[in-house]
């Protein structure tokens, strides 16, 4: 299974998501300046909080997805033990198994050359067990680059998250010291 390629996380912290990247406010006063923001800082305040909350939006969906697949993988790993169990036993032997969450039953396996494997969305499948190892070892490099992915793409919204937050709080500022100025001027 080495001929599966691993596509690369860009090292210049771009998201494989298609995630957009946050604009670092450097200079608050020509940002203010520009022709889409007219030196209206509710209105900036405003386009950031919604900028800031998609992102939050995309985070919690992907700390679904991180969990969803922290749950698979250990799944398929136990599958694939299971299939080294079958195919090393010679003679029927006991075993308990799954039927639902913190319910187990006992069995009496006999030794077979084919199992059946959930392929999801209600749908199994029976292989023989040269087959199932080859598919969950795919499954297993899929669910775990997929992983990497979205633990990379958690990071990478975070980034833009505190960006955000550093450039809502920077044009809070300038707004108040615009404001002062004014006042004082009075």
């Amino acid at each position: 299974m080495g001929d599966l390629k691993k596509p690369a996380i860009n090292e210049e912290r771009k998201s494989n998501a298609g995630i957009p990247e946050a604009e670092f406010v450097d200079d608050v006063d020509s940002y203010m300046g520009k022709s889409d923001n007219g030196g209206n800082a509710e209105r900036v305040l405003k386009k950031l909080d919604e900028l800031h909350c998609k992102y939050k939006y995309m985070e919690f969906h992907l700390l679904a997805k991180k969990k969803r697949l922290l749950s698979q993988i250990p799944d398929l790993k136990r599958s694939l033990n299971m299939i080294e169990k079958l195919r090393n036993e010679k003679e029927e032997f006991e075993t308990e198994f799954l039927l639902s969450d913190q319910v187990f039953a006992k069995a009496v396996v006999t030794p077979t050359n084919t199992v059946c494997l959930w392929l999801g969305a209600n749908v199994m499948l029976e292989y023989s067990l040269d087959e199932a190892e080859k598919l969950l070892v795919k499954n297993i490099a899929t669910a775990t680059n997929s992983l990497e992915q979205v633990e990379h793409d958690i990071d990478f919204l975070r980034d833009q998250c505190t960006t955000t937050e550093v450039n809502m709080a920077r044009v809070f500022n300038w707004d108040v010291k615009r404001r002062q100025a004014a006042k004082n001027l009075k």
